[in-house]
């Protein structure tokens, strides 16, 4: 296909692909004279994979081109591959390894990971990320105990493996699993913090409910 038909494709805009060109994120079509080069599927492909780490994900550039490294570097295993962007999709965060604080939330994370079963990473930013939350918790007058993280812990690892991974295709194209991987963990983990928010006005409503019955006036008759 032509450059133009790769715009309609893809929905990608000429000047955006030329961009992406430049500067290596896409691979050159096949040059088929000065001026004229062809685009295939594979193409069209990279195009979702790069718009869905920047418009789902929203990744700079330069965090783009090590996840797309790791699609194009068949030496890289499927799950590094994953786990490329799935760090990438993680919240920077500056370990405090001194504070007192940080040591409980780093050993509590550990535990969960260990009672859970989970194999992962020592480096894993997501263990940072997770730690960090319970300081921020911890200062605000609410730490979380184990027994308050398990029930999260258990609803993750089933939507794990029941639901997110399923819908990976593993076995088809690089390219294609980093985008479906993306858009499930960030456009899925939006619709998990609506439900939830949307289960917790429904059980706000409920106990209000309970609580007026309970002590608004007795029915006429009584």
């Amino acid at each position: 296909m032509l450059m133009s038909q790769l715009r309609a494709e893809s929905g990608v805009p000429i000047a955006t692909i030329k961009y992406y060109l430049r500067e290596g994120l896409l691979p050159p079509g096949e040059q088929t004279s000065a001026t004229r080069a062809e685009y295939n599927a594979s193409h069209v492909r990279r195009l979702r994979l790069i718009r869905a780490l920047v418009d789902v994900g929203r990744l700079p550039l330069a965090t783009i081109r090590k996840i797309i490294e790791a699609v194009e570097d068949e030496q890289t295993s499927v799950h590094q591959m994953l786990g490329a962007a799935h760090y990438a999709l993680s919240l920077p965060v500056e370990p405090a390894p001194d504070d007192p604080d940080w040591q409980e939330a780093g050993a509590l994370v550990d535990e969960m990971i260990t009672e859970m079963g989970w194999v992962i990473y020592p480096d894993a930013p997501t263990r940072a990320e997770l730690a960090q939350t319970l300081v921020s918790l911890k200062r605000l007058g609410m730490p979380a105990t184990r027994d308050d993280l398990l029930p999260y812990a258990r609803v993750a690892d089933e939507l794990a493996r029941e639901h997110d991974l399923r819908k990976v295709r593993l076995d088809g194209p690089r390219d294609t699993a980093v985008e479906t991987l993306v858009i499930m963990q960030v456009l899925y983990g939006r619709a998990l913090d609506a439900l939830r928010r949307l289960a917790q006005e429904a059980e706000s409503a409920r106990i209000a409910g309970k609580v007026q019955a309970a002590t608004g006036p007795p029915p006429e008759g009584d």
